[in-house]
């Protein structure tokens, strides 16, 4: 339970900083033992005592168009349409004059790569020391926010905007955070129809200085669709922790898949990225070929190589062992992982999004100076109302970008 003692409430002028750091202490403690409708309140209550005036958590919705509060009593508002979406779209403080004077200091919540929402802080002024202190109590709120929402369904049900088909919720339980990230690579990923997602499924992970980046999909668009892709991730998971070398991991995978659904079949791609060294390895499973973005422009088929069957079928079929190809990538270099349902979507004229078209958008995105996750919910939105939000098959992109120090 969250303590009753509140702590103190005189907020001009604010603690001094011996106070300050045991209240954000209290803070920490007290947020982890409040349950989802108390962490409203506390949450307020401390942010006023630190005289940082009330404090809301807004979290985006499954589709990034939207910033969704946790408290009940707030409104909604829209990425794309807000200061609060300004700020979560370019991870940055933004300040503005409050209707009912004062101002709302919008802060984005991330943790590591990962882009969850916004905090909103209502206070009557700012300063040096009260930005700061804004500042810290964002970083610490997000990962509290991540640990809270893997086990607290009211923050899945405060960011869906409508109901999950069972398949889909099936297949959602098994992905990682859409990006993860360190100092020298972020992986990013997105994929639709959100509520209706079929055999579509990414991976992301990291090991001492290596990053995993794979990408599945699963033949049809149905439960057993997604039972194939999940059983072809824990597949792929189970080699990766045991120390599988590439070849290895998919052999691994495609004995699960002939083992257990010997009537399904999936392709995929399965890479490693040396983070320190910039050395690609990669093994594709009968799906389209990666992409490779280097200095605004796209290398044709510098990825592509002869291909390989789909995943899960019989080892006379899939050939008794799979090539493993590696090339080196430059700094700033971003390399692209998609399924088949980008490229193909279509609009009412029947005309497709197209590579072209998918290439083009990254790069002139990139060059526009936004991030790799920004630029990731901007492409998918694009695939969305090429044709208008009715997709015919999952569309999943995954993108890597490799920036090493003083690449």
């Amino acid at each position: 339970m969250v303590d009753a003692d509140p702590p103190p409430q005189d907020t001009d002028p604010p603690p001094s900083a011996g106070a300050a750091e045991r209240l954000l202490e209290e803070l920490v403690r007290t947020t982890q033992e409040a349950s989802s409708a108390e962490l409203p309140e506390v949450l307020d209550r401390y942010a006023g005592a630190m005289g940082m005036g009330r404090a809301v958590v807004y979290l985006t919705d499954l589709q990034q168009r939207r910033l969704l509060p946790l408290a009940e009593d707030e409104p909604g508002l829209d990425v794309d349409a807000s200061l609060a979406g300004w700020a979560y779209r370019t991870d940055a403080l933004r300040v503005e004059a409050a209707d009912t004077g004062g101002l709302l200091v919008w802060l984005p919540l991330v943790d590591g790569a990962e882009r969850l929402g916004v905090l909103c802080l209502r206070m009557d002024t700012l300063d040096g020391l009260r930005l700061w202190r804004c500042r810290a109590l964002a970083s610490l709120l997000a990962p509290i926010v991540t640990s809270k929402r893997a086990c607290i369904d009211t923050f899945a049900r405060r960011t869906r905007t409508r109901p999950m088909q069972l398949h889909t919720e099936m297949l959602r339980a098994f992905l990682p955070p859409r990006s993860i990230g360190t100092g020298r690579v972020v992986s990013t990923a997105a994929l639709e129809p959100a509520y209706e997602l079929g055999g579509d499924a990414y991976d992301h992970s990291f090991t001492e200085d290596v990053l995993h980046a794979t990408i599945l999909d699963a033949m049809g668009h149905d439960l057993a669709s997604g039972l194939t892709t999940s059983v072809a991730m824990a597949g792929c998971r189970n080699a990766r922790r045991t120390g599988a070398d590439l070849a290895e991991l998919v052999a691994t995978v495609d004995k699960a898949l002939a083992q257990w659904l010997p009537d399904q079949f999936c392709t995929g791609i399965f890479t490693r990225l040396h983070m320190r060294t910039g050395v690609l390895r990669w093994a594709n499973c009968g799906h389209p070929p990666p992409l490779l973005i280097r200095r605004h422009r796209l290398l044709d088929h510098a990825l592509e190589r002869t291909a390989e069957p789909p995943l899960g079928l019989p080892v006379g079929l899939a050939g008794e062992t799979r090539h493993v190809y590696e090339t080196s990538l430059e700094p700033g270099d971003r390399f692209l992982l998609y399924t088949d349902g980008v490229v193909e979507s279509r609009d009412e004229t029947g005309e497709p999004f197209g590579l072209e078209r998918f290439a083009d958008y990254i790069i002139r995105s990139t060059a526009a100076g936004q991030n790799a996750t920004e630029v990731l919910r901007l492409l998918i939105h694009a695939v969305l109302e090429h044709q208008h939000d009715e997709l015919t098959d999952d569309a999943t992109i995954l993108m890597v970008e490799w920036h090493p120090p003083g690449g």
